[in-house]
Formats: C-alpha cells, sequence, structure tokens
C-alpha cells in the first residue's frame, strides 16, 4: 500500500498497530476477568476522515477498516495472520492451484434481511475490475483469468474468472497458481456487494451512512459523507452476532496527537496515539503499548535522471553514511526500528524454520552504518562516474516526521567529501506524482504490506513496475521474483528461497535505501480486551474486542 497511513487511532483497541501484547508480534488483547462492563461502548478515534464505503472505490486506511467491520468477505485474519472462515464453510483448490471454490454459508444476510449469496461476490469482483469503476485497489485481482484483458478493455467484466455455480457455491479461476491468494481475500476490496442497493444508490453509493448496505459485524450510523464523527453499532442480521461482545464504537477524528492525549487523559478516548515526545516522557507508564512491524520507510535513488547514482559503490555510499539505529532511537523515538532489510521485519516466517524472512534475508552491508567506508567508496564512485561532486535534491512530504527524517538524513549525507543535498518538501498528493512521473533525484518514500507476503515489497522493485521510481533493473533480481511467482508458486520451499535471494540481491545492489520500520505507540485503556492486530492487509481487527468492569 504506497505510503500507507499506519494510524488509525483507535480507541480502546484498534489501531494500524495494537493489540495489548509485546512489539512487533502480531497480537491479540487478553481477557483479565470474565466480569464484563454493562456498558459495552467505546470511543474510538481516527486520524482523518471516511472517504467512501464503496467497497470497489475504498483505498485509504480508515475507510478500508470501517469496510472491514462493517462488511463480512470469505475470511478474516486472525492472530498470526491466521485466516478464519467468514462467509467460505469450505474452500476446495484444485488445477495446479488456479480453481477454487467456496462454499458459503447460508445464514448470512444484508441489513435489508436478504440473504448474502455467491451472486453478490461476482457482482462485487466484476464491477471493481471494470475500468469504468476507476478503483485504486483493482489491481489485487490480477490474478484472475482475463483481469489484464478486462482492463485493457479488450474483454468485458462478465469474462472474469469468477462465477456462481448457485446461490452458496463460487468458483474462482486464476490465470496461474497465486501462493498468497486466500490472504487476499481477507481485503475489503474482494468483500460482496448487494447490487439491487448499489444500483439503485447510482453515484452516491457509499458516500454516506444510510447509503451503505452492511452484512458484517456492525453496521455504520450518524455519517453523512463529510462529518467528523461517525459511529458503528452491532449488526443484529450478522450471522456470528453472539460473537460480538461490544454494543457500540463511538469514532471522532483527532488528527494532533497533544488533542487525542489530552482526550485520553480526560477519559474522552479509550486509546490514542502518540508522537516521539510523548513517547519519551510516558516510556514507564503502563496503558503505552508499542506495535512494529508491515512497513517500511525508504530512499529511492533515481538511476535514469543522476548518473552518478548508477555506480553501485555511490549507492552503497548513500547507505553506509545514514546511521539507521541513530534515526529510529534518538530521531524518530517513537518505537520505529532500524531495518534489517527492504522486507520488513515480522511479516513473513519461513515455511520450515518459522524465523523471521526479515532475518533469514539479512544483508549486513545494505543497511549498516559506516561512514569511514562510505567516504571511501563514494571518492571511488564518483571517480569511476567521472565526477567531482554530487548535489542531490531530496524530495520528500510536508509533514512534520517526514521533514525531520528528510533534515537528519541530508546531515548525515552531507558528512560525504563533495557531496550536497538540498531539501524539497512537498504535499503527498504532489510528491506522489512527482515520484511517480520519476521527476527527482532522491525521493522518501514508504510500504505497507496488503498482505503478509515478502513479493508485496519486493514485487516493487520488478523492472517496469510502476512503484520502482528510482528505476532499479537487475536481471538476477527479476528472475528471482519471477521464478517465485511461476515455477516455483506451488512449491513452498523453494518460493521462499526464491524471495530471499531477491531480497539479498536487491540489497547487495543497493537498489534502495531502507531508513526505518516504524512503530505505532499507544495510550490503551486497560479494561478492553480482544483485540488483533496483524502487521499486513487489515491490520486492526476490532470485532472481537469486550469491556471489562
Amino acid at each position: 500500500m504506497k505510503g500507507k497511513q499506519v494510524s488509525i487511532l483507535i480507541g480502546v483497541a484498534l489501531l494500524v498497530a495494537g493489540g495489548l501484547a509485546a512489539c512487533g508480534k502480531s497480537t491479540s488483547s487478553t481477557s483479565k476477568s470474565n466480569q464484563l462492563a454493562t456498558n459495552q461502548s467505546v470511543k474510538l478515534s481516527a486520524k482523518s476522515e471516511v472517504t467512501t464505503l464503496d467497497v470497489s472505490k475504498a483505498a485509504d486506511s480508515t475507510s478500508l477498516t470501517m469496510l472491514y467491520h462493517t462488511q463480512e468477505g470469505l475470511y478474516r485474519l486472525g492472530k498470526n495472520e491466521k485466516l478464519i472462515n467468514a462467509m467460505a464453510t469450505k474452500t476446495t483448490v484444485s488445477n495446479g492451484g488456479k480453481t477454487y471454490v467456496f462454499k458459503l454459508r447460508q445464514n448470512n444476510h444484508w441489513n435489508d434481511g436478504k440473504a448474502v449469496t455467491a451472486n453478490d461476490f461476482v457482482y462485487s469482483w466484476r464491477r471493481t475490475v471494470n475500468p469504468k469503476t476507476a478503483s485504486e485497489y483493482a489491481y489485487l485481482m490480477a490474478g484472475l483469468k482475463n483481469y489484464r484483458a478486462i482492463q485493457k478493455g479488450n474483454l468485458a467484466p462478465n469474462q472474469l474468472g469468477v462465477q456462481a455455480v448457485n446461490k452458496n457455491t463460487l468458483k474462482v479461476t486464476l490465470s496461474k497458481p497465486v501462493a498468497y491468494f486466500k490472504l487476499l481475500l481477507a481485503f475489503p476490496t474482494f468483500f460482496p456487494q448487494e447490487q439491487s442497493v448499489v444500483e439503485k444508490n447510482g453515484s452516491s453509493n457509499g458516500y454516506s451512512s444510510n447509503q451503505t448496505a452492511y452484512d458484517g459485524p456492525f453496521t455504520m450510523t450518524k455519517w453523512q459523507g463529510t462529518n467528523q464523527s461517525w459511529v458503528l453499532k452491532k449488526n443484529t442480521k450478522f450471522w456470528d452476532k453472539k460473537a460480538i461482545t461490544l454494543d457500540k464504537m463511538n469514532f471522532q477524528v483527532v488528527a494532533d496527537p497533544s488533542t487525542g492525549l489530552s482526550l485520553y487523559q480526560k477519559h474522552e478516548l479509550d486509546a490514542t496515539t502518540l508522537d516521539g515526545t510523548q513517547v519519551a516522557n510516558l516510556k514507564n507508564n503502563q496503558d503505552m503499548k508499542t506495535f512494529v512491524g508491515g512497513t517500511t520507510y525508504y530512499m529511492q535513488m533515481n538511476q535514469k535522471k543522476v548518473k552518478a547514482l548508477r555506480n553501485l559503490k555511490v549507492r552503497q555510499a548513500l547507505s553506509m553514511a545514514i546511521d539507521k539505529q541513530q534515526l529510529a532511537k534518538s530521531v524518530l523515538r517513537d518505537g520505529s526500528k532500524a531495518p534489517m532489510g527492504f522486507v520488513s521485519q515480522n511479516l513473513s516466517r519461513n515455511p520450515k524454520t518459522k524465523a523471521d524472512f526479515a532475518k533469514d534475508a539479512y544483508v549486513k552491508d545494505g543497511v549498516t552504518y559506516d561512514l569511514k567506508q562510505a567516504k571511501t567508496l563514494m571518492k571511488a564512485g564518483l571517480k569511476a562516474s567521472g565526477q567531482k561532486s554530487l548535489n542531490l535534491t531530496l524530495l520528500a512530504d510536508d509533514t512534520s516526521v517526514t521533514k525531520t527524517v528528510a533534515q537528519y538524513i541530508q546531515a548525515e549525507l552531507q558528512k560525504l567529501p563533495n557531496v550536497k543535498v538540498t531539501i524539497n518538501t512537498l504535499p503527498y498528493k504532489t510528491r506522489l506524482s512527482r515520484s511517480n512521473a520519476g521527476n527527482f533525484e532522491l525521493v522518501l518514500s514508504s510500504w505497507g504490506a496488503d498482505f503478509a507476503d515478502p513479493i508485496n515489497f519486493l514485487s516493487l522493485m520488478s523492472t517496469g513496475n510502476t512503484n520502482n521510481n528510482g528505476d532499479f533493473s537487475d536481471a538476477k533480481y527479476d528472475g528471482y521474483v519471477k521464478d517465485s511467482e511461476n515455477k516455483d508458486a506451488n512449491k513452498p520451499a523453494a518460493r521462499y528461497q526464491d524471495l530471499v535471494n531477491a531480497e539479498k540481491r536487491l540489497m547487495t545492489q543497493q537498489g534502495v535505501v531502507p531508513l526505518y520500520q516504524p512503530a505505532t505507540v499507544e495510550m490503551w485503556n486497560s479494561k478492553v480486551s480482544g483485540y488483533v492486530w496483524n502487521p499486513a492487509g487489515m491490520s486492526r481487527g476490532y470485532q472481537w474486542m469486550k469491556v471489562e468492569k
């Protein structure tokens, strides 16, 4: 997820990072007693407004999180990225991993009382891949048969590889095996839509709480499309309503950490996200919880635009000149970690040993700090490039945190001989547009995983990928990525090794400069339990939360 916003402060238990548990692990809060409070409602906050509840069009973190809890797809994510059956009761995979047949439960209903059926999935997926819908997340369906031809306008959406065999049987055909396909199905883009409601609402579909159909644990009320607050209420027509303890979640937009902490201390919020200064001041407070995983901030170097950046020694020098440990611990001070590589820690594990992928693929020289060696490399790299000096502009977002990171990097890089760095900060959308167009020399980027598999990071740096803004290109790297997606797609151990090899190659060639793995640090109401957090995809799972006495 490009520039994924890792913070929807959710009160007592939701957030891009939350669960009452140890840092950096997929977690759920555990109950301290079996005595529940009479009032099962919580006060939550979000950093930004809901933009839409349209399954096909939602793309921001807040909207997707609301959809995840007001809609029901084939699966949900439990602890440690474990897939839990939702609408699917049985899944059969055949044809070398290219055919999936899902048996659907018959006891879930839309909030108008109509049964949720296989046709609702077919309609939803076809609508999402239709180029006229302009869905930002349609690319997640790229593995489905005929997806690319439909996107190009060469085939009609009804040719997509999805069909309703009957009301309670959904058949999906892929163009090739996709090892992580089931994980994708827990993402809201793959959730069903009630066709009659969508068509009745027309262009207004999903732009207010009463112009949306719901089949999930909660329904939304009191949202008119632009307001700063809304309510999620327990859905009495949800198939598993007995497992839902909360009656209500009251949300309000709180963008400023100082405001959030003040509201938390006044008991007007049940949770709030802290900034670096607050983390330092509250480090011994037992209400403070830290959550890390699934996102990496990194620097891209434009090899197409800047000749010197095509030299490996120059790229390595830029990386080695930046002290990532100091950046995380002394500059950010918010629980962020120095990276082990491009793929974040706590995302994926070795299918045999269960070791963290980031540890298996670790290349020390790709992320280490060694200013003496960096100076030597830069001198040799500039000489090989036929240059005596290097003047670079660093493009960055104009947020306070990113500005601070940019200033730190500027100072670090200018310790190198004959290197000068100028900072250019722009609003996020403008910066993103410039990045995508390749109109930069150095740029600060970020990626939050849409699903818990290393390929979600590594595919970004393949030759020609639209996110590979620095134009990194390496035949060996591309080969490892292609092998993982093709000949080894159905061989877990071989595929894992392909991805490890790709990460190692990317770091050996310094295709990007990983900077830090961000954390979310929050104050939490200790009376709330049952929250589930995962580092990728829909990180926040609060449908099982409860309030204790």
